[in-house]
């Protein structure tokens, strides 16, 4: 799996940007390459490819269909479906795109180079391209292998990512990056305070715990958690068996927080990081907690649960209480939290709540320039009073289904207090229909368009 690019080489085969129709590119070519374009019909539609060989048979230029704005519109890395059609080679890519196009098609080009390959060997593309000028190689190179790490973790199931196994993955990032890293786990979540990450991952094999990373002693304070439910069964209100097909996925906002945090200590960011990952199975057991049960949280505040299948907040809510006593400059949670916001806007945009109007702002202008889309929800104050059920002072699953997505992400405000500035992600972490450079399976969301607006977030 190559997420990088090729070395400089005065060899590289030109391969060239042409839009759907385009003649006076086409008019540009040489003679022989007009006449092999005429005579296979090329176009330039998204995505397609034409190897122009040379007399001897050997591919002397590659034309990349860059199709029309209409189809560009309807998707994201159109040019990335090139790689996998190119013969194996290392190619320079001629082309006439603006500066955040061109950074869309090289960082499309090197994640189409991803495959899962931990149980099996995959069919990796075999072209390669150099950097092409104008784009920062270590900024590209550092998003792809967070996004690779993203992906890796999620599309992992939970016989090989429990738990044991998302911590060594937390552990072996820090040791990369020369950052710290403190787990309390079991029994020692009461002891420390976090009852609810404890409720919610007692009936398990494997125990719970509270991972605790920290990178960096400049800069402003940045805190990241992420929800780490690692398998969800429901609990005692147990999912259907269909329901529970993609559960290992239920982990995404851990993994997709922790890719990150690897771009910002790959890349060097001048933040004091902080990440946490609250790090469960919901499973069933004689100690599993019940549907009817209240649990007083690390903030006092008390829950009561009317379902056990809405475990993800709670231990959240644990994690944010202990990120927002440190009074951070900003805490962002990320979730694959509720069923609602897939409903809402689907698989493919990343849903989000901001206390501070100018950090949406900046997080939509990120998200535009790298290709990261994201849909900002409202903190509804009205719905308030929908989490709240009269026997203690919140609900867990409010019923009736409403505004699922925003009652949750008002459920975890509650939690936030003392820090002004809170973002919440309620992210899908997976792509259902295999997409240029997004392959089914885990993918990250919102992660690209965040490290692309920190440095307005946070003056950097």
């Amino acid at each position: 799996m190559t997420l990088t690019f090729a070395p400089e080489t005065p060899d590289a085969v030109p391969l060239i940007v042409i839009g759907k129709g385009d003649k006076d590119v086409l008019d540009a070519l040489p003679e022989p390459a007009r006449a092999w374009v005429a005579a296979n019909h090329f176009d330039g539609k998204l995505g397609d490819v034409l190897v122009v060989p040379d007399e001897k048979g050997v591919p002397a230029l590659a034309l990349v269909g860059y199709g029309d704005a209409a189809a560009r519109a309807r998707g994201r890395f159109g040019l990335a479906a090139a790689r996998a059609k190119l013969p194996k080679g290392t190619y320079r890519l001629q082309h006439g795109l603006q500066p955040e196009a061109l950074e869309e098609a090289a960082l499309g080009w090197l994640l189409a180079g991803y495959r899962f390959d931990r149980y099996a060997d995959q069919k990796t593309p075999k072209a390669m391209i150099v950097a092409p000028d104008g784009i920062d190689v270590p900024r590209l190179e550092a998003i792809a292998a967070g996004e690779a790490l993203t992906r890796d973790l999620i599309n992992t199931p939970t016989e090989d990512m429990g738990p044991d196994e998302l911590q060594a993955a937390i552990e072996k990032l820090a040791g990369d990056h020369g950052a710290s890293v403190r787990v309390t786990s079991g029994d020692d979540l009461l002891e420390e305070n976090l009852p609810m990450i404890h409720a919610v991952g007692r009936a398990a094999a494997r125990i719970p715990r509270l991972i605790d990373m920290r990178w960096g002693d400049s800069g402003p304070t940045l805190t990241l958690v992420g929800k780490g439910v690692c398998f969800d069964t429901g609990g005692l209100n147990l999912k259907p068996g269909a329901s529970m097909g993609l559960m290992k996925k239920d982990m995404g906002g851990a993994a997709t927080v922790l890719g990150l945090a690897q771009m910002i200590m790959a890349m060097g960011l001048q933040v004091q990081l902080r990440v946490l990952i609250p790090a469960v199975e919901n499973a069933v057991a004689g100690n599993a907690f019940r549907p009817g049960d209240i649990l007083t949280s690390r903030k006092g505040l008390t829950v009561e649960v009317n379902n056990t299948d809405a475990e993800g907040r709670l231990v959240l809510a644990d994690a944010l209480t202990l990120a927002d006593e440190d009074k951070p400059e900003l805490i962002i949670s990320m979730a694959t939290l509720t069923g609602a916001a897939r409903v809402a806007v689907g698989p493919d945009l990343s849903p989000f709540y901001a206390t501070q109007p100018t950090d949406a702002d900046a997080l939509r202008k990120g998200a535009l320039s790298v290709a990261d889309p994201v849909w900002e929800m409202p903190f509804w104050t009205p719905y308030e009073a929908m989490i709240e059920p009269g026997i203690a002072d919140l609900d867990n699953a409010p019923k009736g289904g409403f505004a699922g997505s925003i009652t949750a992400a008002l459920f975890l405000k509650r939690f936030v207090t003392d820090t002004p500035r809170y973002m919440h992600f309620d992210i899908y972490g997976w792509n259902p229909t295999a997409a240029p450079a997004r392959p089914k399976g885990g993918v990250g969301m919102g992660a690209r368009a965040l490290l692309a607006a920190l440095p307005e977030m946070l003056n950097l």
